[in-house]
């Protein structure tokens, strides 16, 4: 005799339910504060510590934090068949067996505990570093990139093989900015104060080389909107980042904003890169390597503007006001 589906039915007019891994995190934040700000959906934040969680969970009814992780996520598999839509965001980023055990198998394990017939979609958090030019696989990030990114291409290799694998969008953020108020800062922003001590070292130096950004208000807002929308209104893949920014115009951009004269740029050719690696006995890395020769991890992208949403940061100068960087009143 098969077995009776005791999986609980969503009455049509209850709120959708969502459940939001990682919510303590840079982007989690961002992701936490439009979803209660912005939606009525009864919403799940797994946390592992949930006084690192800074977001009102009582703004508003439909608020639930469950501390755990994606450790132990197997004890929330009766729960995660009521879930409506799944936003992961939580990632490992060193020790090579945590790494390969969160980003490969439990979220794997993860999204087997959904019901395909009820969750709609699953936005699930990549890194533009894994995609080429023409947000194809690189090959590169798989072979040579560091433990994070070679879990994140094998998880995603592995995606299709899922029977909930239609209903997954995979969303590259490019380089993440993020960080103010109550929100902790992004890797990246995190260094910002360092790249600006040594701007009046660097404002000597160019390169040919190019990448794109994006704000976590951005993603948050952009994710957010996707979870309104049919799943076959949207591309399954979806990198976020802004225009192309080349890093010749970017130091340009910080300068103007600094008031700091550019002039007598000294040219990073790879020809002088390599003279200058061998001089001082630098230790460059096969991926570093990679990324010497290849300098333009360009995409083709989307930010809030292709959904007809406002842009919260769109520029290298919107970013130094974001983060309270003071301009300068003259030249120097």
């Amino acid at each position: 005799m098969p077995e009776r589906d005791t999986t609980p039915t969503r009455i049509a007019d209850e709120p959708k339910r969502v459940f939001v891994t990682g919510a303590s995190g840079c982007v989690g934040h961002y992701l936490a504060e439009c979803l209660i700000q912005e939606t009525d959906y009864d919403l799940f934040f797994l946390v592992r510590n949930p006084a690192k969680l800074r977001v009102d969970c009582n703004a508003r009814p439909g608020i639930t934090v469950l501390e755990g992780d994606l450790h132990q996520i197997e004890q929330f598999g009766s729960f995660l068949k009521t879930i409506d839509y799944v936003i992961h965001t939580a990632t490992a980023w060193g020790g090579a067996q945590e790494v390969f055990d969160i980003n490969v198998v439990k979220t794997l394990r993860l999204f087997e505990l959904l019901d395909p017939q009820r969750c709609e979609k699953i936005i699930y958090f990549s890194t533009a570093s894994l995609l080429d030019r023409n947000n194809k696989l690189l090959p590169a990030a798989g072979q040579i990139g560091n433990d994070y990114m070679r879990t994140k291409y094998t998880c995603l290799s592995r995606l299709s093989s899922l029977p909930i694998a239609s209903r997954i969008t995979t969303v590259f953020p490019t380089m993440l900015f993020g960080g103010e108020g109550n929100k902790p800062y992004s890797h990246i922003s995190a260094g910002i104060p360092e790249v600006l001590r040594w701007i009046g070292l660097i404002r000597f130096l160019k390169m040919d080389a190019s990448f794109h950004f994006v704000h976590a208000q951005d993603v948050a807002r952009i994710v957010t909107h996707l979870l309104s929308l049919p799943q076959t209104e949207h591309e399954q893949w979806l990198t976020l980042g802004s225009d192309r920014t080349s890093l010749n115009g970017c130091i340009e951009e910080i300068c103007a904003y600094l008031g700091k004269r550019v002039y007598l740029r000294v040219d990073l050719t790879p020809a002088l890169i390599n003279l200058i690696i061998v001089l001082f006995r630098i230790q460059v890395g096969p991926w570093e390597r990679f990324c010497l020769d290849y300098r333009h991890f360009t995409y083709k992208v989307v930010s809030p503007a292709s959904f007809g949403l406002p842009t919260y940061c769109g520029s290298i100068t919107d970013l130094l006001k974001i983060h309270r960087i003071p301009p300068a009143r003259r030249l120097h």
